[in-house]
């Protein structure tokens, strides 16, 4: 029911920036939290930084410091800065969204965008 539209991504050179953004759409759904996952070829997808409704945030220790989430609550949109990025960044970004609807709750996912961070 809620679908995610993320852009940003692409290559950089180790130390660049890259903003990765993601919008949620739909119908009578109340957000209860929004951010991002990454997966590395190979790897587990793993929590990047999400910020939830009411405002509190959760980076993985590998962003703290680097990434900053934050939002757009009026539009349901959320961005990602990340700074200082570096090889071990690279891996494919994919924007989750919980919501309820009712009161049920679901994710969502977007479509992911890759991340390439050369040396």
């Amino acid at each position: 029911q809620v679908q995610l539209m993320e852009s940003g991504g692409g290559l950089v050179q180790t130390g660049g920036s890259l903003s990765l953004s993601c919008t949620a759409s739909g119908s009578g759904f109340r957000l209860i939290a929004m951010g991002w996952y990454r997966q590395a070829h190979g790897q587990q997808r793993e929590l990047v930084a999400t910020l939830n409704a009411g405002g509190g945030t959760n980076y993985a220790d590998f962003a703290k410091g680097r990434f900053t989430i934050s939002g757009d609550y009026d539009r349901n949109t959320r961005y990602l800065q990340m700074n200082n990025l570096t090889p071990e960044d690279t891996a494919l970004y994919y924007c989750n969204a919980r919501y309820y609807i009712g009161f049920s709750h679901y994710d969502s996912w977007g479509q992911g965008t890759q991340v390439t961070v050369s040396s």
